[in-house]
């Protein structure tokens, strides 16, 4: 039996399947590079550094570790569920783009206060676990290994205690080694030192 039109509405599936066209359209539609950065922007910041708490800064970081964690993120293996609709439709080529982009802004520090003495000792901690060697003394990262410099503070806490308890999901194992034993003031000591830099 047909459903009535007499009311003037058309079914509730006739409307399910209109709307769900019309998504599936949306959704298939690319978005331009300026359209995508726009939506990394609402949170990493306008400019690639980042005023959200916990939320990394991207400006500055080697185009290499951009596409390597934006393909991680896309494929299933580093899980982040706040990333995971902006990365499922994301081509290679978009994530090339993306990377090289942002590899491009300035890094600037965030409004966090760095402690001079927390840094200080940051710097301690860092030069016997040898952070330099990955990260460059500059601290400015090269190839997968990330920026750290004048990253935020609060995120970089954040990433060491998720490395230190291996609840970074499809994190390079090295950090988590190159971390172990480290007490919580000895992380908060490194990220202030991070962010100094």
């Amino acid at each position: 039996m047909r459903p009535s039109m007499k009311s003037g509405r058309p079914p509730v599936l006739m409307l399910a399947a209109a709307f769900a066209l019309f998504c599936s359209h949306a959704l298939a539609q690319k978005l331009t590079l300026p359209e995508r950065l726009a939506q990394c922007g609402t949170c990493h910041g306008e400019d690639g550094n980042s005023k959200l708490e916990k939320i990394p800064s991207l400006a500055g970081q080697p185009a290499f570790f951009t596409l390597n964690a934006l393909i991680l993120m896309r494929e299933g293996v580093r899980k982040v569920e706040a990333m995971a609709p902006f990365v499922k439709d994301l081509t290679d080529a978009d994530i090339q783009a993306l990377a090289e982009h942002l590899e491009k802004l300035p890094a600037k520090r965030s409004d966090e206060k760095v402690d001079p003495a927390l840094a200080e000792r940051g710097a301690k901690i860092a030069a016997q676990r040898r952070c330099e060697s990955c990260h460059l003394p500059s601290l400015e990262g090269h190839q997968q290994m990330p920026r750290l410099a004048r990253q935020r503070i609060d995120y970089m806490i954040h990433a060491m205690r998720q490395y230190l308890t291996d609840s970074r999901s499809g994190a390079d194992t090295a950090m988590t080694a190159a971390i172990y034993g480290l007490r919580d003031e000895d992380i908060i000591a490194l990220a202030h030192w991070a962010a100094s830099k």
